[in-house]
């Protein structure tokens, strides 16, 4: 019988520190386990695709071997970002996808993201893998594996939505990879888009040399600032570490942070769908919902992770969907599922179509003072029952707050949020105010929560 560190099941993919909770044999039993999961619907073709770290080819082969002692047929995608798998999905006709990536986290963490064509697959879907290992409820085949080559039919599609424009070849981009899994595809769409590109850590490399993969922090987002500075460019992009989540940088070097992107894609959308849903995280300024109802959406706040987002998208027939990490979801055109690279293009898009600057964007946004998202380091076993026991006080003292994903109190046209990060051994704190006294008040409050929970304060949160 073979046992998962409980450690490693997520709620929304499966992830660990290679060697330490995630093991080899861990990927073989995942393969045989999904490969079980889908016999049983008659479904027996998986795209499996792997990112730059270096542990990831190790674990796609266990994978691999997992699949085909039952059965499966795979279709296997080679190094590409997390996107471009889910794009093999559609592509290659596939009933399933495995990704094997460690997305945004350190260089030596790891694990999987699996799609169905049909659905998301997470939640109980990832529990039940760990009852067919412990039950041993294993299918046995003999499967085969084929190589793929998708990276142009990939980039010829994200390609397709892109406007394109006399006046482009006046823009300058540029474009961040963070030595992570989209940079191929990179050069490649620069290739074929007329602009002038400047491409930062292109080459794939897993041990992530120059700065850590993960635009939703703004230390990683130095290098694409300055060289926007530097050079004058229109706009800076950067990536994750598999290419499914995006930051935005504007003319004037300033963060475009994931809730203010969704404002203007959410505006774009909406002149051509007005009436639409479109749903963005608990995370999300108050602004965006705002922005959304004003430009004739209806907007819906719903949990953090990509995929209780993609199946709250399929619910509401949703047509956009974000969160303020930087996941974005279009389904106006496109399959619905968080790609940044596609995101890339349709907010390159948006700045043709403009006759403004990105920062004259940025400042037409009704102005508020709030924090980014922090995190604060909290040991996963304790994470969910503090939020619980936070609820418990604040419903004792008769005081009302949004429950949909931790706790988002809201104080007038204030509010601060606390939630139990899904993916991270962390609460993640944001705190927003229509002035700046007002938010350090909010900052005071939750500082003395978090305090009154023997959690320590961070920086970020102390006046």
């Amino acid at each position: 019988m073979h046992k998962f560190n409980s450690s490693i099941l997520r709620a929304y993919d499966i992830r660990g520190v290679y060697n330490q909770t995630l093991f080899d044999q861990d990927a073989l039993y995942i393969g045989k386990s999904l490969a079980s999961v889908l016999a049983k619907k008659s479904q027996k073709k998986i795209a499996v695709g792997y990112d730059g770290r270096k542990s990831s080819p190790t674990l796609k082969n266990k994978l691999i071997e997992g699949l085909v002692a039952s059965g499966v047929e795979v279709c296997e995608i080679g190094v590409c970002p997390t996107p471009m798998l889910y794009f093999a999905v559609f592509h290659l006709n596939c009933d399933a996808g495995i990704m094997v990536t460690g997305s945004h986290n350190p260089k030596d963490h790891n694990g999987f993201k699996i799609a169905l064509k049909d659905r998301p697959f997470y939640g109980e879907d990832i529990l039940n893998l760990e009852k067919i290992c412990q039950n041993q409820d294993f299918v046995v085949g003999q499967g085969s594996v084929k190589n793929y080559q998708i990276i142009e039919e990939y980039t010829d599609r994200i390609i397709k939505d892109f406007i394109g424009s006399k006046n482009t070849s006046k823009l300058k981009i540029a474009w961040d990879c963070g030595n992570g899994a989209a940079g191929e595809v990179i050069k490649n769409i620069t290739q074929k888009i007329d602009a002038n590109h400047i491409l930062l850590y292109e080459e794939i490399d897993g041990t992530f040399p120059n700065h850590h993969p993960d635009p939703s922090e703004e230390k990683n987002m130095q290098d694409l600032i300055d060289t926007v500075k530097d050079n004058n460019c229109d706009i800076g992009i950067a990536f994750d570490g598999d290419g499914d989540r995006i930051g935005v940088v504007d003319n004037e070097g300033c963060i475009i942070w994931g809730d203010q992107l969704m404002v203007f894609y959410a505006r774009d959308i909406l002149r051509e769908k007005p009436n639409s849903s479109i749903i963005a995280d608990v995370k999300a300024s108050n602004i965006l919902f705002s922005e959304i109802k004003k430009s004739g959406g209806k907007p819906i706040m719903w949990k953090t992770g990509h995929s209780l987002i993609k199946a709250k998208m399929k619910e509401e027939k949703a047509v956009l969907a974000g969160e303020m990490s930087g996941h974005i979801f279009f389904a106006d055109k496109y399959y619905g599922f968080d790609d940044a690279i596609y995101a890339a293009m349709r907010i390159i898009n948006i700045l043709i179509k403009s006759n403004n600057k990105i920062s004259e964007l940025r400042k037409s946004l009704p102005k508020t003072f709030s924090t980014a998202e922090i995190r604060v380091p909290c040991n996963d076993n304790v994470k969910f029952s503090i939020i619980d026991k936070i609820k418990a006080k604040l419903d004792k003292k008769g005081l009302n707050y949004n429950s949909v994903d931790g706790i988002r109190f809201i104080k007038d046209n204030d509010w601060w949020l606390l939630r139990a990060s899904n993916t991270q051994p962390v609460l993640v704190a944001r705190c927003e105010a229509i002035n700046l006294n007002s938010l350090n008040i909010l900052k005071k409050e939750l500082s003395e929560i978090l305090s009154d929970c023997n959690i320590e304060i961070p920086q970020e949160l102390k006046n």
